[in-house]
């Protein structure tokens, strides 16, 4: 069975919205550009090395299909133009962007993708789908990125269902002041 991993930009805050910039309309957008670091990228590079397919949100698969096809780059932009990309959507009717496929219903599809043969599966953003996969306990590892900074509102991970969802630390480091955390969810 393949693992889903969930891999998110974060602020203490708990906001996840805009990390690079134009993703949405945030007073501040960009936040997280200011703590790149070396040892982040190379995390990020080996992260994506670690699987063989992404599943992605719509906003997060059109922001991402708008972009990366005109990238280049044998760490990052190739490996994401050339593995298969899975958008959750029941508004797409169709996908330009290379080995992209679209899946309508979380419970079913994506349950049925992590049980085919094949790698891991990277989920980036995404927030909407990031909540469902919770909820349905699709998720076999989270990883957060916690920058050190507060931006007073905006998208977060986790919404108000009151659902309680419990997670074991598997790992942490830090990278140039930003905590990364890698948890694994107790089901």
């Amino acid at each position: 069975m393949r693992k889903i991993i969930v891999s998110e930009f974060i602020t203490l805050d708990g906001v996840i919205e805009a990390p690079g910039g134009k993703e949405t309309n945030h007073p501040h957008e960009g936040w997280q550009t200011g703590y790149r670091s070396p040892e982040a990228g190379k995390y990020k590079m080996d992260e994506l090395a670690s699987v063989d397919s992404l599943l992605l949100g719509k906003t997060t698969f059109e922001a991402f299909a708008a972009y990366w096809p005109g990238q280049t780059g044998a760490e990052f932009a190739d490996p994401i133009n050339q593995m298969p990309k899975y958008v959750v959507s029941r508004s797409l009717q169709k996908v330009a962007w290379n080995n992209s496929h679209i899946l309508r219903d979380v419970a079913k599809d994506v349950a049925a993708l992590k049980n085919s043969e094949g790698g891991n599966i990277l989920v980036y953003g995404s927030a909407t789908l990031v909540r469902a996969l919770l909820h349905h306990d699709l998720i076999d590892e989270l990883r957060l990125m916690v920058y050190p900074l507060s931006i007073g509102g905006g998208l977060r991970l986790f919404d108000d269902s009151r659902e309680l969802k419990k997670f074991v630390l598997k790992h942490s480091h830090v990278a140039d002041g930003v905590l990364i955390l890698e948890y694994q969810p107790i089901v």
